[in-house]
């Protein structure tokens, strides 16, 4: 095994320009709920903004799962997707709650 730094790729380099995106838009959206539940306390936006920050948190914990930790690609996507779904059906349920 080679020590030597390895070139990103033209897709890597793509793939952490959205991965930044998506946690810049989702702490936005993240912020912009939770400032609602704080104005309104209506336990629907409480439970609004945690879906959108697990999904956010998701989104983030894929790359380093992979990246920092140095585990297989497959088990990061997984872990983003369980977050994912875990996210969705909280912003699920939150449109359900009176």
């Amino acid at each position: 095994m080679s020590t030597e730094l390895i070139e990103p790729t033209t897709a890597s380099m793509a793939l952490m320009v959205v991965k930044t995106l998506l946690l810049v838009v989702g702490s936005i959206i993240t912020y912009f709920a939770f400032k609602a539940y704080r104005r309104t306390r209506q336990p629907a936006l409480g439970y609004l903004t945690a879906g959108f920050g697990i999904v956010t948190l998701g989104f983030v914990l894929a790359g380093m799962v992979h990246e920092v930790l140095n585990i297989g690609l497959t088990v990061g996507i997984l872990v983003e997707s369980l977050m994912v779904l875990v996210g969705f059906t909280i912003i699920a349920y939150s449109l359900y709650v009176q």
